[in-house]
Order: structure tokens, then C-alpha cells, then sequence
């Protein structure tokens, strides 16, 4: 989903409620898909518990109040799923969303279907730590080289890449595809339905 903008608009009213500094689209574009308390923690160096947590809180706000208006799904999404489903294949997300959030796009895109599991980053550690991606594989008794991780940032590059989990990115999301080809993507896709051409 394009989340991208908002995002970016909601870190920044927390960030103004908070009465700190402002931040610039392109530096709040850099913490996308960090768990909340490291993003902040990256944007706000040394700060407290405190402050991250009051921050955290008001993102969420923010978030749920903008997220009554879906983001717009990327072209040939629902379509790849729908294949990629009907292959047989187990679909999992790793995200640096908190399971509330996350449960909650499911529901209202009535998208719980299509996934057989999920981790967020308030129930195990961020990206780019690997675990993640680790607790899935062993979820489905799977080894590294079975699985593929999709991603728009470093984050889930560098996640995939200390997994040993091979890496596809994609061109369209929250970071330039040209700092994803540094973790050795099989695939760079312009389109998610260049996946259904990995073998």
C-alpha cells in the first residue's frame, strides 16, 4: 500500500505536538519501517522513554484518525496475492507496525485471508534485526533459501540480508531502489507481479 505520505504527515504532527524541531519529508521518510520507539529514537537521539512513548502514543492517534481513508493499494497487488495464494504459497508480513495497527489495516481491507501469519515490531525486535524474519521461517519449518523477503527500505534489505533470507525490491516505496541494490536483490521490481515470475 502507498502509506508513504501519510506516513510522513503524521510523524510530523506528533513531532509538532510534541513541540520539537521540525524534521524534513525526506528525513522522516528514512525511519519508515523502524518499529516506533527506534524511529523516534533516530529522529530524536538521547531521547527519554518519556518523550518516545508520548510521541508513539500521538503517532498513533494521528494514524488511526488519517487511516479512515485507506491508502491506495500499488497496481496488481489483490491480483498477485489472488495468484501467489492460489499457488499454494505461504504469505507473511514483517512489519515495523504494532500489531494493533497492523490488525486493524487487515480488518478494514478485509485482507486477513491472504496472510498466514504475521510479526510486528512491539512483539519481537525491529528491523533490521533479523528476528523476525527468523521466528516466520521457523513458524512454517522453512530454511532461509525457501523463503523471500519483499521490501521499499534498507530496513528490510539489511533484515533479509542477516536472515539470509533472499531479497526482492521494489522501486516504488519509501526508499530509492538504487540503495536497495547494495543488499544483492534477486529481483528489482518496478511491479509486484514481477514476483510471480521467480521460480
Amino acid at each position: 500500500m502507498d502509506s508513504t505520505d501519510k506516513i510522513v504527515r503524521c510523524m510530523r504532527k506528533s513531532i509538532q505536538s510534541a513541540g520539537l524541531a521540525s524534521k524534513e519529508d525526506h528525513e522522516l521518510k528514512e525511519i519508515i519501517g523502524l518499529g516506533l520507539p527506534e524511529a523516534f529514537q533516530q529522529l530524536f537521539p538521547g531521547s527519554s522513554d518519556g518523550l518516545v512513548n508520548d510521541l508513539r502514543k500521538s503517532y498513533s492517534e494521528h494514524f488511526i484518525d488519517a487511516d479512515q481513508t485507506p491508502c491506495d493499494f500499488y497496481p496488481q497487488v489483490m491480483e498477485t496475492l489472488t495468484v501467489l495464494k492460489e499457488r499454494g504459497h505461504y504469505i507473511a508480513v514483517a512489519t515495523g507496525k504494532s500489531r494493533r495497527g497492523l490488525n486493524r489495516v487487515l480488518d478494514n481491507l478485509s485482507l486477513e485471508d491472504f496472510f498466514h501469519s504475521s510479526r510486528c515490531a512491539d512483539e519481537t525486535r525491529s528491523k533490521p534485526h533479523p528476528l523476525m524474519l527468523e521466528e516466520l521461517l521457523d513458524e512454517f519449518s522453512l530454511q532461509a533459501g525457501d523463503a523471500v523477503m519483499i521490501g521499499d527500505t534498507e530496513f528490510d534489505m539489511e533484515m533479509a540480508q542477516q536472515a539470509s533470507v533472499p531479497r526482492v525490491a521494489v522501486s516504488y516505496g519509501a526508499h530509492h531502489i538504487d540503495r536497495l541494490k547494495a543488499y544483492s536483490p534477486i529481483l528489482c521490481a518496478d511491479r509486484i507481479d514481477q514476483l510471480l515470475s521467480i521460480d
